[in-house]
C-alpha cells in the first residue's frame, strides 16, 4: 500500500472527528463505561483486524482504549488505516 501525505490525511480525518494524525499515525482514544465494556469492544475490533489482515498499535487501562494506526510497511499512513478506523468506528459507535 502507498503512503498516503499529509494532506490527503488530514482531508480523510474530517470524516473521522475522534481522530488526530501524528507521529505518522492516526490516534484515537475511546472512553466505556467500564472495563467490561471496554474489553468487550477490543475483542470486537481484534476480528475486524484479523479480517483486514491489519493491526493497531493499542493500550487499555481500565474503561480506556488508545488506538494508533499505521502502516509499518508504508512507514506511515495508507488507506488500510483509514479502512481499519472506520470498522473501530462503527464498533465503537454501538457502544454507546
Amino acid at each position: 500500500m502507498k503512503k498516503l501525505d499529509k494532506d490527503t490525511i488530514e482531508a480523510k480525518l474530517l470524516q473521522f472527528p475522534d481522530w488526530d494524525y501524528y507521529d505518522d499515525a492516526i490516534h484515537a482514544e475511546f472512553e466505556f463505561d467500564n472495563f467490561k465494556d471496554c474489553f468487550s469492544a477490543m475483542s470486537r475490533i481484534a476480528f475486524e483486524c484479523e479480517a483486514l489482515n491489519h493491526h493497531p498499535d493499542w493500550t487499555n487501562v481500565y474503561n480506556v482504549l488508545t488506538i494508533s494506526l499505521s502502516t509499518h510497511s508504508a512507514k506511515g499512513v495508507t488507506e488500510k488505516d483509514f479502512q481499519l478506523a472506520e470498522a473501530i468506528e462503527a464498533i465503537v459507535e454501538v457502544q454507546d
